[in-house]
């Protein structure tokens, strides 16, 4: 098998360090690693792949070296400087901003969803929001088998969403200090605001959910709403997800397509109490869906409760998962 020149861009952040991380697990057949972030980060030393790598600063000439696969998480005005530069030398670049997850020429991927999009890329790949993309692993075999009318979609989001200072403001929230991340206190608070607001009263966020869901999923005109949530928890998102169908449904065949469904883990017993629980997605590059219930209030339809590690599935696998596709595409 040909062997591949990997860089990760942003490593020393939150998702970058979860890139390397995951990156250890997956073993990808890479000849050679680099590693680059911001000129603040720069000569930092990290432990990877069993070797200390010297984190080096991005610059326009990075990419001069024949890197053929970049894992960008670096914010969305670096990937829309450096990601077309990278992909002018060759390289393909998997960004987990979302720069780039809107435009028409770069296909935005969940590979257990749509992976055949990887093939149409012109050297940029975008990877979805972490919220949308453990909604689309539940979303996908439902579609496909019953059709959807419309989504509506109730997120109750980590604050490792918002990165090391989302963080920060929950730990220090805890013991009483003010937050410098948030507009309010997170501690002991639910904030039903992620991103800006914009004209429509809608949050950036909740527009986010809305226009990926139609271009991963191919279904322009699905009818989809959100409201998300920042919530005080450290890791893993959850969400509420109520699905209207276009055709009936079984609700054990439906169980067992969701429990055969690629990436998902199903936990659904409320006998004995199992449904799925950030605490227990946290580490795992699975979906884990539960609290499935019909919803008698439509013809057919359903809720569910849908939950998994933002930082992991929800950005890092999720990007590496994209790049192993598209070496196995690039291998056949």
């Amino acid at each position: 098998m040909k062997t591949y020149r990997i860089a990760v861009v942003g490593a020393t952040g939150m998702v970058g360090r979860t890139f390397l991380k995951v990156l250890e697990e997956y073993q990808l057949p890479a000849s050679e690693y680099f590693l680059f972030a911001s000129a603040r980060s720069a000569g930092k030393t990290l432990d990877f792949m069993g070797k200390k790598y010297t984190v080096e600063e991005l610059r326009e000439d990075s990419f001069d070296r024949g890197i053929d696969i970049a894992l960008f998480s670096a914010g969305g005005s670096t990937s829309e400087k450096f990601a077309p530069i990278a992909a002018s030398k060759g390289c393909i670049v998997i960004d987990n901003s979302s720069c780039w997850r809107m435009d028409p020429q770069v296909p935005l991927v969940v590979p257990e969803v749509n992976p055949e999009d990887i093939a149409w890329n012109k050297g940029i790949i975008a990877n979805p929001n972490c919220s949308t993309i453990q909604a689309m692993v539940a979303l996908k075999p439902l579609l496909d088998r019953y059709g959807i009318k419309r989504v509506v979609y109730s997120t109750y989001q980590a604050v490792s969403g918002a990165g090391q200072a989302g963080w920060a403001d929950l730990e220090n929230g805890i013991k009483g200090e003010a937050p410098a991340k948030f507009p309010y206190p997170i501690f002991n608070n639910c904030l039903p605001h992620i991103d800006v607001f914009t004209e429509s009263g809608y949050t950036k966020e909740e527009l986010k959910m809305i226009q990926e869901t139609r271009k991963i999923l191919h279904t322009p005109d699905m009818r989809v709403t959100a409201t998300t949530v920042r919530v005080p928890v450290f890791n893993s998102h959850s969400e509420s997800i109520n699905v209207e169908f276009e055709k009936p449904f079984d609700m054990k065949e439906l169980r067992q397509l969701l429990a055969s469904a690629p990436g998902v883990v199903l936990q659904d017993d409320p006998d004995k109490l199992l449904y799925p629980m950030a605490i227990n997605a946290t580490g795992h590059d699975e979906v884990f869906i539960g609290r499935l219930r019909r919803d008698d209030s439509v013809e057919s339809g359903i809720n569910m409760w849908v939950v998994a590690d933002n930082i992991r599935k929800g950005a890092a696998a999720n990007a590496v998962q994209i790049a192993r596709k598209l070496i196995e595409q690039d291998n056949k």
